[in-house]
C-alpha cells in the first residue's frame, strides 16, 4: 500500500544524511581507510565511564528536571561565567543536535529565513526545513571567512536568525574575534537571533574559540557539547547557554520532545568536567600538522585551526568532488564530497580523527589520485 500521500510536506525537503551513507559503506568494507566520520578515536576517560556505571547502579536512572540535573546546570553556568563574564541561563540538551533543534523550534516561524555560511554542517539545511523555515546559505569560498558584506546582502525582511559555527565543520576554521564582532553587529542591527554552534570549542589549536555570548548575551544561544571532547558521542550530551527568555522557551519545548537528557550521562558529565583532556588538543594539533604536511604538495586547502577536519579542493582533472571521492573509495579510502556540505561540489572533507598510520595510508592514496 502506498502511503506517501500521508507524509507531511516537510519530509520531502529533508534528505537522508550523506555522511551516514559513508558510515554505513565503511561497515561493509574489509579494512577500509576511513577518513569520513567525525568520530573521536579516543575512548571516554575511565573516571567518566565509572561515574556513569555508578550512577546506573545507584538507581539514578529516572527523569531529571527538563533543564538538567541541578548540580550540572549550576556547574555549567559557573563555567560560562568564567569564560564570558555572562550569567547565562542553561539547558542541558540531548547533544548539540538536540540544542539546534530546540533553538530553531523556539525562534523560527514558517517562512522565516535563517542565514549561515556555505559550506555548512549538513543538519543546518534540513533542520531549518523541518521547522518550516527557509535556509539561506551564504558562500564563504574560497577561504571560508565570515564576510559581513555578503551576509548583509542576503538579509531580507524575513530574516530571523544567523547561525555561525566555530570551529567549523567541514572547514576546520575558527572564527577570528573580528569576525565574531561583525556577526554580533549584524545581529543587533537587524534584530536577529544569533545561534552559535560551538561543539568543537575545546579542540582549537591557536588560541581560544571566541564566542558571541560574551558580546551579545541578550540575543545569543551558544550550543556546546561533550561528545567530541570526552569521547562520549553516543551519550548525547550537550548544553545551551543564553538569555532566560530564549532558554526558558527551549526548556518548555524540551519537556514535550526530548523530556530530558539521559540521566546517567548527566551524572557522568559532572565527573567529566573535572577531567583534564588537554592532551586531546595536543594530539589533534599533531594530527592536523601531519595531514597538512602530507597534502600540501598536491592539494589546495585552508589550514584548519580547530576541530578535526580539513577541506581540500579537488584536483582539476576530476569533474567534481563526488567523482573524486568515488575514485578514492575504489582504492579503499573513504572521504566525503563537499556537495554534501555545500551548494558546490568542488572540495572534499577529510576527518583526521583516526590513527596516524591511517592518516598516512589515506593521504598516500589521495595524493596518488591527485598526481594522475
Amino acid at each position: 500500500m502506498d502511503v506517501s500521500n500521508l507524509l507531511a510536506d516537510r519530509t520531502r525537503k529533508v534528505e537522508f544524511s550523506g555522511i551516514r551513507k559513508f558510515f554505513e559503506m565503511a561497515s561493509r568494507m574489509t579494512d577500509p581507510c576511513d577518513l569520513s566520520i567525525g568520530l573521536p578515536d579516543y575512548d571516554a576517560p575511565e573516571p567518566v565511564k565509572l561515574a556513569a556505571i555508578e550512577a546506573v547502579r545507584a538507581g539514578k536512572n529516572r527523569y531529571t528536571p527538563s533543564a538538567g540535573l541541578p548540580d550540572l546546570v549550576r556547574r555549567l553556568g559557573e563555567e560560562v561565567h568564567r569564560a564570558s563574564g555572562v550569567d547565562a541561563s542553561i539547558l542541558v540538551t540531548s547533544g548539540v543536535s538536540g540544542g539546534l533543534t530546540l533553538a530553531l523550534l523556539a525562534t523560527v516561524n514558517p517562512g522565516d529565513e535563517v542565514l549561515f555560511l556555505d559550506p555548512y554542517f549538513v543538519s543546518y539545511l534540513h533542520l531549518v526545513h523541518m521547522v518550516g523555515g527557509a535556509p539561506v546559505p551564504v558562500s564563504s569560498y574560497p577561504d571560508f571567512r565570515f564576510r559581513p558584506e555578503a551576509i548583509e546582502a542576503a538579509i531580507t525582511p524575513r530574516t530571523k536568525a544567523l547561525m555561525i559555527n566555530s570551529p567549523a565543520n567541514p572547514t576546520g576554521r575558527v572564527l577570528t574575534s573580528a569576525e565574531v564582532q561583525h556577526a554580533v553587529a549584524i545581529a543587533r542591527k537587524h534584530n536577529l537571533v544569533l545561534i552559535s554552534d560551538e561543539i568543537y570549542d575545546k579542540l582549537t589549536y591557536e588560541g581560544e574559540n571566541p564566542s558571541p555570548l560574551a558580546l551579545a548575551p541578550e540575543r545569543t544561544i551558544a550550543l556546546r557539547g561533550f561528545g567530541k571532547t570526552y569521547g562520549i558521542t553516543g551519550w548525547r550530551m550537550g548544553y545551551a547557554a543564553g538569555p532566560a527568555s530564549l532558554i526558558g522557551e527551549m526548556t518548555k519545548l524540551h519537556q514535550y520532545t526530548y523530556v530530558c537528557a539521559p540521566s546517567p550521562a548527566q551524572f557522568a558529565t559532572l565527573k567529566a568536567l573535572e577531567t583534564d583532556v588537554s592532551d586531546h588538543r595536543r594530539d589533534y594539533t599533531g594530527k592536523r600538522d601531519l595531514v597538512c604536511g602530507l597534502l600540501e604538495d598536491k592539494f589546495e586547502f585552508v589550514r584548519p585551526t580547530g576541530g578535526f577536519y580539513v577541506f581540500p579542493r579537488i584536483p582539476s582533472h576530476f569533474p567534481n568532488a563526488t567523482a573524486f571521492c568515488e575514485a578514492a573509495s575504489r582504492q579503499g579510502v573513504l572521504v566525503i564530497p563537499g556537495g554534501i556540505f555545500s551548494s558546490q561540489d568542488t572540495h572534499f572533507r577529510i576527518s583526521y580523527a583516526t590513527t596516524d598510520d591511517m592518516i598516512r595510508r589515506g593521504c598516500d592514496v589521495l595524493c596518488k589520485l591527485a598526481a594522475r
